[in-house]
């Protein structure tokens, strides 16, 4: 029990990382000392910084010594940005390691078993479910070899995302859109269809929160700063103390626009200079205006959206984006998802009723009940009047 709570406490840290650690998995660190006291925690803030175990050890110092570290992640056994954990782990004497998921990563696993060849305790898959979901964007990027995808939408309870004349601002509420830049900030590109593009416009950008706005909530032993200003890090040490961070600034999301034919205009707001954008194009279409505005990738073109999904997260996977938030129409979200390239569904559903008006949700494949996509629903959190539901898909070897 007592390695259960001391890992769940090691997952929340590892979520306050979420967002800022790209191409890096989020990870959290619990260290006690030798009696079984907490004395020191931290978690990875942002790429290139240091690691979890490296910041609970810096906050620990000598208490250290003897004691036992919990890790959501398996230590990495190699260097890259920075050292291996394996080895500060060792130098700071740690007895025991606890740790939630073993590191898929071919390059950086092993650390486990370095830490068994130099005498050291290691349990693993403690909270190993948990920490998955906690970390389920960079998992999938590493076992899937393409993005993690959450297909956001808002719609009202009979599943309308537009009224009859196609209008569609506003379904859902003033915090329901705020909790949706919140979404947009964790992730690495946001993806969109021409349709949606030629519709509303949108700019597709993150729009943060005031610099009082604390997303760790009253914790004491986290220190936040405003997104804008970089990536927040967090420790507990003995005297209460927080170290500042050196964290570099936050980047915004990569704008994708999947337009097989090339008809972005060339005054679109997607294509200002907010954020970067890339403009999906089938290969055989005449995209050479576009060129010149901005940057244009070319796929094979295929039915039924008119560029190969697949292609596109893998291109995506090539330019090292881990997480991608699907904001296109019906028609884009209903091909995502009967490729089986949705993971997670986010949807706010406002109190209200079109009984006409565009679906949610486009053609994904369903002909009849037994071909259903099933989910299996992970929160359901109120956004002002609104609900905003969290799922994902169910595996087909589950049901």
């Amino acid at each position: 029990m007592t390695d259960r709570v001391h890992m769940r406490r090691a997952i929340e840290l590892a979520a306050h990382g979420r967002g800022t650690t790209s191409p890096n998995p989020v990870v959290g660190c619990v260290v006690l000392d030798a009696s079984g006291q907490v004395a020191g925690e931290g978690f990875h803030a942002y790429a290139g910084g240091p690691h979890a175990e490296v910041v609970a050890l810096r906050a620990a110092g000598e208490r250290a010594r003897g004691g036992t570290a919990y890790v959501t992640l398996e230590p990495c056994a190699h260097t890259g940005r920075t050292g291996p954990c394996t080895d500060a782990l060792l130098e700071a004497g740690i007895a025991r390691v606890v740790v939630a998921v073993s590191d898929p990563n071919p390059t950086a696993a092993g650390g486990a078993d370095r830490l068994r060849r130099h005498g050291v305790a290691v349990e693993t898959g403690v909270l190993a479910e948990e920490a998955e979901r906690g970390n389920a964007e960079w998992l999938t990027f590493v076992r899937l070899g393409r993005p993690h995808v959450t297909w956001k939408y808002a719609a009202t309870l009979d599943g309308r995302s537009a009224a009859a004349d196609g209008t569609s601002q506003w379904i859902t509420s003033p915090e329901s859109r705020a909790d949706v830049h919140r979404l947009r900030g964790e992730v690495d590109a946001i993806v969109a269809g021409i349709g949606t593009v030629l519709a509303d416009d949108p700019r597709l950008t993150v729009r943060r929160p005031p610099a009082d706005a604390s997303p760790a909530g009253d914790d004491p032993r986290l220190a936040v700063r405003d997104p804008a200003d970089g990536p927040r890090l967090a420790v507990r040490d003995s005297a209460g103390g927080h170290p500042p961070s050196a964290a570099p600034a936050v980047r915004p999301p990569l704008r994708v626009i999947v337009d097989s034919d090339a008809r972005t205009p060339l005054t679109a707001r997607v294509l200002d200079d907010q954020a970067p954008t890339l403009v999906a194009v089938a290969a055989d279409a005449d995209a050479g205006a576009l060129a010149g505005r901005t940057e244009v990738v070319r796929l094979p073109r295929r039915k039924p959206y008119g560029v190969d999904l697949a292609a596109l997260l893998a291109e995506l996977h090539r330019r090292q984006i881990v997480s991608v938030l699907l904001e296109g129409g019906p028609t884009l979200a209903g091909s995502f998802l009967n490729e089986g390239l949705i993971d997670r569904v986010v949807g706010y559903l406002a109190p209200a009723l079109l009984g006409g008006g565009a679906a949610a949700l486009g053609p994904a494949g369903v002909t009849t009940i037994a071909e259903t996509h099933r989910l299996e629903f992970e929160d359901v959190t109120p956004t002002g009047p609104d609900l905003r539901l969290t799922a994902r898909p169910i595996p087909v070897k589950e049901l």
